[in-house]
């Protein structure tokens, strides 16, 4: 446990001390904020009090600062579940420089297991994810309340929590994966520009799941992306979404939620919250076991 321990924090601290390592994966977050701040914002906002114009009786006023607050909840949610992807991908880049620069090979020969050295890298991508993910709820919740939403209560926030404890658990794992089978620098530092680039797709952050196509919103739910920000959605948007579309027929409330992804369909269900964390759970599962196999498999052919 020590040398888990040792190896643990030695991780973190290389992860903590490079600002670029900390801006780089933090940089979606940023390209997320600004598209919403100059672009997508507004034409959200547009579109939710279009939908409540159609109803007579409205509060323009009510309804549009309602919808900016929504808009608000909804990025935020997207914001923490990218967040789980690139932290822990720029975490490993430590793993990528160990095996770069021959520390790997020397790190194999001292008295620790492998899966022991394993294990360490994966804990530090997990604990850095947390640590990172918790301190995005806690910036975004305080922004959101000064700009009007109701504080969460102590439930939400220990599902909040546990959420993102889950979340960032898949990503330590699937991120594992990809460092086991990328052998430079270069390589790693490519897979990073794509997942960077893909996040935002893929969680239906940059544009919502339901104004896609169907076969492509099925390539979608074949990732643990758009399940970890509906997971969040569903969570952090709720009261707000009660507010804004208070005495509203039930089907403009569904179609709503189905349309920004917050409500996913899967095999012609809807898929609650705990269903999603159970499916983040099952592809985080599936890639350790993976990431295991080729450990081991890789310790016989290093002999």
């Amino acid at each position: 446990m020590e040398k888990f321990l040792v190896m643990t924090g030695r991780n973190l601290k290389n992860y903590f001390r490079s600002k670029g390592a900390i801006f780089f994966s933090l940089l979606s977050m940023l390209v997320v904020i600004c598209l919403m701040v100059f672009f997508l914002g507004d034409m959200q906002v547009e579109s939710i009090v279009g939908i409540l114009d159609q109803f007579p009786g409205r509060d323009r006023i009510a309804d549009e600062k309602n919808a900016e607050l929504l808009v608000l909840s909804w990025t935020c949610a997207g914001i923490i579940s990218i967040n789980a992807v690139t932290v822990t991908l720029a975490v490993y880049s430590t793993m990528i420089k160990d095996r770069a620069t021959g520390k790997l090979n020397s790190i194999y020969t001292a008295p620790i297991g492998r899966m022991v050295i394993a294990a360490s890298y994966v804990a530090s991508a997990w604990t850095a994810s947390v640590l990172i993910c918790g301190l995005t709820l806690i910036i975004t919740e305080v922004y959101g309340v000064v700009k009007g939403l109701d504080p969460f209560t102590f439930g939400v926030h220990m599902q909040l929590i546990g959420m993102i404890m889950v979340n960032s658990f898949t990503y330590a794992t699937v991120m594992y994966f990809l460092a086991v089978i990328s052998k430079t620098e270069s390589a790693w530092s490519g897979l990073g520009t794509v997942v960077g680039t893909l996040v935002g797709f893929l969680g239906g952050i940059y544009i919502p799941v339901g104004s896609l196509s169907e076969s492509i919103g099925n390539v979608m739910k074949c990732t643990p992306v758009i399940y970890g920000t509906a997971m969040f959605r569903s969570v952090m948007s709720k009261g707000i979404i009660d507010t804004t579309f208070a005495d509203l027929p039930d089907e403009v409330i569904a179609g709503y939620r189905t349309v920004m992804g917050i409500d996913l369909e899967l095999f012609g269900r809807e898929v609650s919250v705990m269903e999603e964390g159970i499916l983040i759970l099952i592809f985080g599962t599936v890639f350790l076991v993976i990431g295991t196999g080729m450990l081991k498999y890789g310790k016989k052919t290093d002999r």
